[in-house]
């Protein structure tokens, strides 16, 4: 059986997504399952097995400049790319315009069928054409995370009954020490090599503080203040960015952290900050830590994914739809936000129920 899933972004949702692979081969085992996505969290896909090929479509580019002929040109690509195959499925888990523009686009085996969300959830975006695209429209409760509604729609379309837990099958051995010179450097197109050793630390944890809302941001000196619970406890602070702001944030952290930690007189330094790196690298790095603290983020889903110890930080009571809830990786929510001593008390948490689980 031939399958297309479109879910085109954003990180975070993407990464929600990703157990409806696993979900498929578990009860369809011989079924070819491609992926529409935009071509800057393809990487992340590279890591998911079972994707047979993903096929990019650069909307969001092809949206600034509709009728230039690169434009022109890249989108005759895609469709290109995207009717090579026949299918017997496809699947808009986006529930967007732009996703069901790509579905109604995509080329249907005899018999094939196209399936959407029928309406809105609580909390999250919906338009009318994916509906009016669909071949078949599935009723979905109001009140769902976004992980099980993604799992729901693709067990419904496709007839199998969905197992207990999400698999978000990243398997793969990351949580190995990794050369970071070696790993990272190559793929660095920022910050200077110098502020990374080799390997990174073994006993690090990764800040994410970068997030695409500012009133998801928690404070820089909540960071510094965490950061430096941390380095007394014995950790090297690890610290990722994905644009100049987020780059100065973290040379700042690491730069209070750095000047403090010489009463703490670490092994190693106490806070190092990433070059920019593509999700995939990004994804080793995490791995090899030996958890993560972050905001509401896609990088922050992605340590979900990697079943890292994680504490996920809410200014919004959002938690519920996008958060994750268990011992290892808990979240965090308060107004106008979380308090340090509450991020700490519930990463010593993680941590424990991390040892229990060993």
């Amino acid at each position: 059986m031939r399958i297309l899933l479109v879910k085109l972004s954003s990180l975070g949702d993407v990464v929600h997504t990703l157990p409806v692979v696993q979900d498929i081969l578990a009860a369809l085992p011989d079924a070819q399952i491609d992926w529409v996505v935009e071509p800057s969290f393809a990487p992340v896909l590279s890591l998911c097995p079972g994707v047979n090929r993903v096929v990019a479509c650069d909307l969001r580019r092809w949206r600034k400049a509709p009728v230039s002929s690169t434009t022109r040109r890249a989108w005759r690509v895609f469709k290109a790319q995207l009717r090579l195959t026949a299918y017997d499925a496809v699947i808009d888990l986006q529930g967007l315009t732009k996703s069901a523009l790509v579905a109604w686009l995509a080329r249907l085996a005899p018999g094939g069928k196209r399936y959407a969300l029928a309406n809105q959830t609580d909390g999250s975006g919906y338009e009318a054409p994916t509906r009016w695209v669909a071949d078949v429209a599935i009723p979905m409760v109001p009140h769902i995370d976004a992980v099980q509604r993604a799992r729901c729609l693709a067990a419904q379309a496709l007839g199998y009954r969905l197992a207990s837990l999400p698999d978000y099958g990243l398997k793969m051995p990351l949580r190995q020490q990794i050369r970071a010179l070696d790993a990272i450097e190559n793929t660095a197109n920022d910050s200077p090599s110098t502020d990374i050793p080799a390997p990174i630390p073994a006993n690090s944890v990764a800040f994410v503080h970068g997030t695409s809302r500012a009133d998801k941001a928690w404070l820089l000196a909540h960071w510094v203040a965490l950061g430096q619970r941390l380095n007394a406890a014995g950790y090297s602070v690890v610290l990722a960015h994905g644009n100049a702001q987020e780059l100065a944030t973290s040379q700042a952290i690491a730069s209070a952290l750095n000047a403090a930690s010489l009463t703490h007189r670490l092994p190693c330094p106490a806070a190092l900050v990433l070059p920019t790196l593509p999700l995939d690298a990004l994804a080793q790095v995490l791995g090899a830590c030996t958890g993560v603290i972050g905001v509401d983020s896609g990088v922050s889903h992605l340590a979900v994914a990697l079943d890292l110890p994680h504490v996920q930080i809410y200014n919004f009571d959002t938690a519920w739809r996008t958060g994750p809830s268990g011992a290892r990786q808990v979240s965090v929510f308060a107004q106008p936000a979380p308090g340090v001593q509450v991020v700490w008390q519930a990463w010593l948490g993680c941590m424990s129920a991390a040892e229990a689980g060993r």
